[in-house]
């Protein structure tokens, strides 16, 4: 199996080279078998990719933007999930790769057979149900302090509440201020990549309209 890589190579997006860059780096670094596919200069390796990526993967305009990573035929995904993919320490199970023995990868397979295997399970309730054979002295069982600790932690609990309320205000404001500016990102992010692909069509038509008019030239001096 043969990972392919769609790119273009003459994109002049900065934000598309550094995603590029970044799929390209991982790979090698991961030694895994790639082949880099040019959808600037071949027209039909950017049909073939358009053609390949799922509709519902596909952003609202319908065009798909490199890098798009496929195994063979299967796709994989494009930027965005590849990286999700690194950070959680994926990229195999998303290449569609066996991990390789001794791979972080693998070890987080192993640990996950062991839990749906219930071995892991009963170890950590082992742990968190300690023996109920140790005595609890009478008072604590009786409950003679939990009237004294229960008006103390009464009287301090309108003010932990109140602050609580101000500290979850103020996570709500910068939470909403941070999903506005990373919203504004990814808009100016979607035009660069728009202007970028038309840009690419555009070089694309003109050489064809070149091509043209030097083949009826090259035709009108023969004759």
């Amino acid at each position: 199996m043969v990972i392919k890589v769609f790119l273009a190579s003459s994109s002049g997006s900065t934000a598309i080279k550094k995603k590029q860059q970044d799929v390209v780096g991982f790979l090698e670094a991961l030694k895994v078998d790639y082949t880099q596919l040019d959808i600037a200069c071949n027209e039909e390796n950017r049909m073939w990719m358009r053609q390949n990526v799922p509709e519902e993967k596909k952003p609202a305009n319908g065009i798909p933007l490199p890098p798009q990573i496929f195994n063979e035929n299967g796709y994989c995904g494009d930027y965005e999930t590849f990286f999700d993919a690194k950070e959680d320490n994926m990229v195999y199970a998303f290449l569609g790769l066996p991990p390789p023995p001794g791979s972080k990868e693998a070890e987080l397979a192993d640990e996950e057979h062991v839990v749906e295997n219930g071995t892991h399970a009963e170890e950590t309730n082992a742990e968190e149900n300690p023996d109920d054979s140790i005595e609890v002295p009478v008072e604590e069982r009786n409950g003679n302090d939990e009237a004294t600790e229960g008006e103390t932690v009464g009287d301090e609990a309108p003010a932990e509440e109140d602050q609580a309320v101000e500290e979850t205000d103020e996570v709500t404001e910068d939470t909403a201020q941070a999903e506005e500016e990373e919203e504004q990102e990814e808009e100016d992010l979607q035009s660069e990549e728009e202007e970028e692909l038309r840009q690419l069509e555009e070089q694309d038509e003109q050489g064809s309209e070149e091509e043209e008019e030097a083949e009826v030239q090259e035709e009108e001096e023969t004759e």
